[in-house]
């Protein structure tokens, strides 16, 4: 018998100018079916720090909850809290076995953070992850080189583009901004 997985999911991270924002659409699909299309999948973790994710929902909210006790631990420092959770990732045992990707940003820095002990930032200030991430990689790319569009407008722009070319991708987007009050 064929395993249905939950797939589906398109998580950008544009920053331009000290302004850094996650978006996300909200498109959670089972198989070859939608089962909700108004998923959240931002959010602020304090410190004006803000992430989304890909992948299983129960492990990416495992995640942020350590994501949130390590960047407690480092005075919100970014990108010390996001190497002790991937190294934390990859030591322990059970939490090797959650399967999903976050992208956390501030008005600093903007990382992924993986499983596998990347803690990877852009030379660009955009970032995507999810099954529609190369495409609003892409059309972030050139709206950044093209245009002035602040980091909002980028990432819903990219991410309606990119939802019409991933089927797994949805124009339900969820946008938050870095230091911004939620």
């Amino acid at each position: 018998m064929k395993r249905s997985i939950l797939r589906g999911t398109t998580v950008i991270g544009v920053c331009r100018e000290r302004r850094c924002v996650i978006a996300a659409d909200g498109q959670v699909t089972l198989g070859q079916t939608v089962l909700k299309a108004g998923t959240r999948k931002v959010r602020s973790l304090g410190r004006g720090v803000v992430g989304g994710f890909a992948g299983a929902s129960a492990d990416a909210f495992a995640l942020f909850d350590r994501f949130e006790q390590r960047l407690a631990e480092h005075r919100g420092q970014l990108v010390r809290a996001a190497v002790e959770l991937a190294r934390d990732w990859r030591q322990d045992k059970v939490l090797r076995r959650l399967e999903a990707m976050l992208l956390v940003g501030d008005r600093d820095h903007l990382l992924v953070v993986s499983g596998s002990g990347e803690v990877l930032e852009p030379d660009d200030g955009v970032m995507a992850i999810g099954s529609g991430g190369p495409y609003a990689l892409a059309a972030a790319r050139a709206l950044l080189t093209h245009t002035a569009l602040d980091p909002r407008a980028v990432a819903e722009e990219s991410l309606k583009i990119a939802s019409g070319i991933c089927i797994y991708t949805n124009d339900r987007i969820t946008v938050l901004e870095a230091g911004a009050p939620e």
